[in-house]
């Protein structure tokens, strides 16, 4: 006890020494960052001064070239003069423009800059103007124009607002440096005590790795023993499921042989009511009354509907029983047979089904076949007086619960019922309209959702009265058949 104790402080006083540490080196990261971003704003402030410097000076220097290849021409008449002239005046323009680009941090230095430029723009159109004139052969006008000093004091406005700017600018790039030095400065302390943060989490990191080998050993053997344990136990469920898996599967089918003896034996006994019936019609029918007559044909119609009703409970008992294994089952080919098979009642009717484009499924090909004959039968049965059905089957899919389903709806234009009993007709034997006014047994729809469920998923019905009912049916894409004993039968 006082070693688990130890260990415990121990390892609480760590625990807490490492969030220390881990919190340190997550401020000094900051810290790193922000001094990153301070040595990145200032060098590009830096870059900033240092290219409007250079732009001014090389603004002052175009000005200084034409204004020199102007005064050689007029005081010497030779054109070679011009060449500087026509040069600098060239390179004036692009110059003028990258300077007006420009974008200083000093306060109101831009707007400086732009009464720089606006001097520049005056003193070009001086030196125009005067050469303009000699070259047309007015150079006494020329030197006159000159000689008004207007030019001159033009330049010593020009130099002297050039000169105040490229000041503010230097003074503005001296204070960045010394802004520079003292974030490398601070730089230089923050990746020391980030070092020496590390250091200590390294030491940290290093003591726990040789804790956690000393107690490795101890917990291993805890662990094996817990495994050792719980395989004992998993045995012995898997041992209880097997056995309760053989005893379903027996009872499946002690099932299955009652279900196939009581069939047999209840149709029997009905076989010869309806033999017997039909010689008492046929032989006696001259010799009974309309009373009697009643009473043999309400027998014969009591015995084929008991008849019906022992069929569709078999088959409804071996759905999961008598199943086959699940293959793609091409469904538009299988409802357009399904259609063909009650193609008298569909003439009949003159009903109209319409079609979607529908899938391949995973599925027992001979049970859909049923699922779609119960419920567009039905369609065609439940319609409303004087009008034909239209029966429209759709197909979709979606996702649901992070898994792909396919989504098929069978809707109809039929009387439809009250929404409350949706769940009702999907009850064996349970109606909703008497037998004299739709004839069956009850049971179509308790099959179907039978079948529905074996495939993974589930049917449900939407109604209005009067109005018709939609019919949908789920089922999982990825679905895997397990029967009624836990058998995988797709494995088969």
């Amino acid at each position: 006890m006082p070693i688990k104790k130890l260990f415990e402080n121990a390892v609480f006083n760590w625990g807490l020494i490492t969030s220390i540490i881990v919190m340190v080196i997550i401020t000094n990261g900051y810290l790193a960052i922000k001094t990153i971003e301070d040595l990145s704003d200032t060098q590009a402030s830096l870059y900033n001064t240092g290219d409007i410097i250079g732009e001014i000076n090389n603004l002052h220097n175009l000005v200084l070239m034409a204004e020199t290849g102007q005064r050689g021409y007029l005081l010497t008449e030779i054109p070679e003069y011009l060449t500087p002239y026509e040069d600098a005046l060239d390179s004036l323009s692009d110059q003028l423009t990258n300077t007006r680009k420009l974008r200083s941090e000093v306060p109101e230095q831009t707007e400086r800059i732009a009464a720089l430029l606006i001097l520049v723009e005056q003193k070009t159109n001086e030196l125009k103007k005067t050469v303009e004139l000699a070259l047309a052969d007015k150079e006494k006008r020329a030197l006159k124009l000159v000689m008004t000093g207007a030019g001159r004091n033009l330049y010593k406005e020009l130099r002297a607002e050039l000169e105040y700017i490229k000041i503010l600018e230097i003074n503005h790039r001296n204070t960045l440096f010394a802004v520079l030095s003292t974030v490398e400065r601070e730089a230089k302390v923050t990746f020391a005590i980030s070092g020496i943060t590390s250091a200590l989490l390294l030491l940290g990191l290093a003591f726990f790795a040789r804790l956690n080998t000393k107690s490795e050993v101890k917990y291993r053997l805890q662990l094996e023993q817990q495994n050792e344990e719980l395989a004992q136990k998993v045995a012995a469920r898997t041992k209880e499921l097997t056995l309760y898996s053989d005893e379903l599967s027996r009872s499946n089918r002690e099932l299955e042989d009652f279900a196939f003896v009581a069939s047999h034996d209840l149709q029997e006994p009905l076989r010869k009511i309806r033999a017997f019936g039909d010689r008492l019609q046929t032989n006696y029918a001259q010799s009974l009354d309309e009373k009697g007559a009643d009473y043999i044909n309400r027998m014969k119609n009591a015995a084929e509907r008991m008849s019906n009703l022992i069929n569709d409970l078999l088959e409804f008992s071996r759905i999961s029983t008598r199943g086959k294994p699940f293959t793609n089952v091409p469904l538009q080919h299988l409802i357009e047979s399904t259609i063909g098979d009650i193609e008298i009642s569909i003439e009949e009717s003159g009903a109209k089904i319409l079609l979607d484009d529908l899938p391949e499924i995973n599925a027992d090909a001979s049970q859909m076949h049923h699922l779609f004959i119960n419920l567009i039968s039905n369609a065609i049965k439940f319609r409303k007086e004087d009008v034909k059905p239209i029966i429209i089957i759709q197909y979709c899919q979606q996702e649901i619960a992070q898994e792909q389903w396919h989504i098929i709806t069978v809707k109809d234009n039929g009387i439809g019922f009250e929404q409350e009993f949706a769940d009702k007709i999907f009850v064996p034997f349970q109606r909703l309209h008497a037998r004299t006014e739709y004839k069956g047994t009850g049971i179509g729809l308790a099959i179907s959702r039978r079948i529905v469920e074996r495939h993974g998923g589930k049917i449900s019905a939407t109604s209005i009265l009067g109005e018709g009912t939609q019919f949908r049916i789920e089922i999982p894409v990825n679905n895997t058949l397990i029967n009624l004993t836990g058998e995988d039968t797709n494995a088969k």
